[in-house]
Order: C-alpha cells, then sequence, then structure tokens
C-alpha cells in the first residue's frame, strides 16, 4: 500500500505572502486522503481552494489579458492515463472541474466558447470573474509580467498519482494567449507513479517541454528530483525567465524548485496516523 502524500505550490515570481493560503489547499488534500479519498478528489479540491482565493493568479484571483479580459485554463491528468484540459474559459472560476468532467471523456480537451458551452451542457454553472488588474500600464517599459499559475499533486494508498493545475494566464497577454497551464508535457505531465508541475512564464516552460523533460531526467532513476529538476530549470530555462516546478514519487514526499519566490507546501501521511 502507498503512503499518501501531497504537495502544491502557489506560482512563481514575487507577490504577496501566500504560504499561509496555500497550507489551507494542503489541509484539505489531506484530510481526504486520510479519510481514504482518492487522488483525483483530492487534488481537485486542493485545486479549487487555490482558485477561489484571490491571492493566487487562477479562478478567482485571475488577471486581466491586454483587453481587459479574464480567461482561465486548467488541465488536470491522472498515472493510469486520464487527461483534461481546459483553455480560455470565459465566466469560469473553477476550470478544474470541467477539466476534471473530461477525464472520462473520449475528448481530452476543450478551448474557448465550445468550452464553456460543454460545460453549460454539464452543470458547470457560469459565474463571472472579475478579475485582478495586472501592475504597471500597456506600453509601460516597466510592467510586471505575471505568469505564476497554482498546481497540486497527489498520491493515494492504491499509488495512484494525479496532477492538478490552473491558472488565469499571463498578464500583458493578448485574450487568444495559450500559456503552459493546458498543454500536455508543458505544464504538467503524470505517468507510472511520478508527476511534474510547473509554474512561471509559460511561453519558456512550453519551450522547453519543461515537465516532460524533467519527468524523464528523474525516470532514468540515476538522478533524484532534487537533482532532475534543478536540471530542467538551469539548462533548459533562461535565467531571465521566472520558473518553478514540483514534483512527487512513488514514495516519499514532494519537492519544490525555483529560480524566483514560489510558495510550496508537502505532507506526507505519517505510519501512525
Amino acid at each position: 500500500m502507498a503512503i499518501p502524500a501531497v504537495i502544491a505550490h502557489g506560482g512563481a515570481g514575487p507577490g504577496p505572502s501566500r504560504q499561509e493560503n496555500l497550507e489551507v489547499a494542503i489541509n484539505k488534500a489531506s484530510e481526504i486522503l486520510v479519510a481514504g479519498g482518492n487522488a483525483i478528489d483530492a487534488a481537485v479540491q486542493a485545486c479549487m481552494i487555490l482558485e477561489d482565493d484571490p491571492v493566487f493568479n487562477a479562478g478567482t484571483g485571475s488577471v486581466m489579458r491586454t483587453d481587459g479580459s479574464v480567461l482561465t485554463d486548467a488541465s488536470i491528468q491522472t498515472s493510469d492515463g486520464k487527461i483534461g484540459f481546459v483553455i480560455a474559459m470565459e465566466d469560469t472560476p473553477n476550470p478544474i472541474l470541467v477539466a476534471a468532467d473530461l477525464l472520462n471523456e473520449e475528448i481530452n480537451g476543450l478551448t474557448s466558447e465550445g468550452a464553456r458551452m460543454w460545460a453549460d451542457n454539464n452543470g458547470h454553472i457560469k459565474r463571472k470573474v472579475i478579475g485582478v488588474p495586472p501592475k504597471g500600464q500597456i506600453g509601460d517599459t516597466n510592467k510586471q509580467i505575471t505568469g505564476d499559475t497554482v498546481g497540486v499533486i497527489t498520491r493515494d494508498t492504491t499509488g495512484m498519482i494525479v496532477v492538478a493545475t490552473s491558472t488565469g494566464g499571463c498578464s500583458f497577454r493578448p485574450p487568444g494567449r495559450v500559456g503552459d497551464v493546458p498543454l500536455p508535457g508543458s505544464g504538467f505531465w503524470a505517468e507510472e507513479g511520478l508527476a511534474v508541475a510547473a509554474t512561471g512564464i509559460g511561453e519558456a516552460i512550453t519551450r522547453a517541454l519543461l515537465s516532460y523533460k524533467v519527468f524523464e531526467k528523474i525516470k532514468v532513476g540515476k538522478y533524484s528530483l532534487e537533482e532532475s529538476m534543478n536540471w530542467g530549470i538551469n539548462k533548459l530555462i533562461s535565467s531571465k525567465d521566472s520558473v518553478g516546478l514540483i514534483a512527487l514519487g512513488p514514495s516519499g514526499p514532494g519537492l519544490g524548485v525555483s529560480n524566483t519566490d514560489m510558495p510550496w507546501a508537502t505532507w506526507e501521511q505519517e505510519s501512525s496516523e
């Protein structure tokens, strides 16, 4: 029997204190896992807590695009081969719920108006997301690009591992822009008892296919989680791009590594619990 565990991050890059807020999601996931719940439920419920907290750039706290729109993305993948992701959804503060509903569908991903229509038909009620204006102004050379996300990885007693990520996208980007979060291999990857999730500047993460490349490095078996994650950030990512990673394997606690500020927290059930 596998030992339940969870790890979560609250986005890469400078910002308000987010560590205590992150712990709320960790606690929720751990409660579900200790009670015998599965990794999917634990990951989704924890991710929803992060989406509902306006301090994070996801769901309720999503940043505005250049046209003032607020569009949300999310993804989820299980280590037994299921996947679901949604892109650029309007009026969707909890896109992780829609992504999770795709796990048992023939299709894997949906985008934009089509994603919202599918959500409507499957009981996901529209709720307006007000959004958070980014720091700086359009055209300001000192503008701060916000590209963080939230992410959760869980492991249940069966050994199943699930990764769930969500974001409001990147500030100072057009409404059609797609970042790393909903792209398999870029913002996330889970397979064979191991999962990796990325956060930060999505274009850099996508170009590097960062999550999958780090996943492969770990699976070789010669490198630890920390060595593999540091390799990914230092070798595949430019030092000017703020990026972070979390990972969780078949045993032991999870780990977070970044080249910038990135709140993260992990929990593993003790044998006496």
